[in-house]
């Protein structure tokens, strides 16, 4: 069952497939560069997606099959970022946006098919692993364009392929091609472009099959694992979403499968 959801803008699409809940950059013919009102309306499907239990995980995409996304879209820098109060707002609210997907509480997938480019890198390290098309290039290029990167931006690309690397490809602001990207362990997988959705598909669905709580759980504790303050680790967190697994009805439901030699039908309670 395929429900769409309403968006203040069409160049974000969102939907929900099965237990998948998608969330489209739809701008190719600037080859998905992102604006306020669309990250506003990224926001918007992300909530609704965690409060909905029919959704397990979320694929990030870009429509055309040019571009996943290409970063900002410059043609709205004048009224976005033309002053000084404009760009502190446009970069306020983007750092709410990358913060709300790189903790979302469920899965994320970057499906790449294309050009994954400054503000698109970030947005795709963000997410917890990347999928490509053996035609996708990605690229910082900041240092082509003498623009600042802040902090969780470096942090997130430093987190993904290592401070070498990542200086690298910021230093360099050159382009690498996904078999590159793939070595670096920035992308997880590399397929071919007409095999990239069922690809993505496939792995979706194989997480959703898994024990809900027990995903949220990991991944929970995974971004406590890469918080660089061990003082700001939420330890006693991790040890109710622990404790949460083993007091639910989906163990129950795991070892009686188990024992009966079936596949569990777990219901995230």
């Amino acid at each position: 069952m395929t429900k769409e959801l309403t968006l203040p803008t069409d160049k974000i699409l969102a939907r929900v497939d099965g237990a998948a809940g998608h969330v489209i950059f739809n701008n190719p013919e600037r080859y998905n560069a992102v604006s306020l009102e669309m990250w506003d309306a990224v926001e918007i499907a992300l909530t609704a997606f965690s409060e909905d239990d029919q959704v397990r995980v979320v694929i990030l995409s870009g429509a055309g099959g040019k571009a996943f996304v290409s970063g900002a879209d410059i043609s709205k820098f004048e009224k976005e970022r033309g002053s000084k109060d404009a760009t502190e707002h446009y970069n306020a609210r983007l750092k709410v946006v990358y913060d709300i997907i790189e903790n979302f509480p469920k899965p994320t997938i970057a499906m790449i098919d294309g050009h994954c480019i400054g503000g698109g890198l970030n947005l795709a390290a963000c997410t917890d692993f990347r999928i490509a098309s053996m035609k996708s290039r990605f690229a910082m290029p900041a240092a082509k364009l003498a623009l600042g990167y802040p902090f969780d931006a470096i942090r997130r690309l430093v987190n993904a392929v290592g401070a070498a690397s990542a200086k690298q490809l910021m230093f360099t602001a050159k382009s690498i091609d996904a078999d590159t990207a793939l070595r670096l362990g920035l992308i997880q997988e590399v397929v071919t472009e007409d095999a990239l959705s069922e690809r993505v598909t496939e792995l979706a669905a194989t997480i959703s099959d898994n024990a809900p709580l027990t995903i949220q759980a990991m991944k929970f504790i995974a971004t406590q694992v890469l918080q660089s303050d061990p003082a700001k680790r939420n330890l006693t967190r991790c040890d109710e979403m622990v404790a949460a697994c083993f007091a639910s009805e989906d163990y129950k439901e795991g070892r009686k499968a188990f024992m009966e030699k079936r596949k569990p039908d777990f219901q995230g309670k």
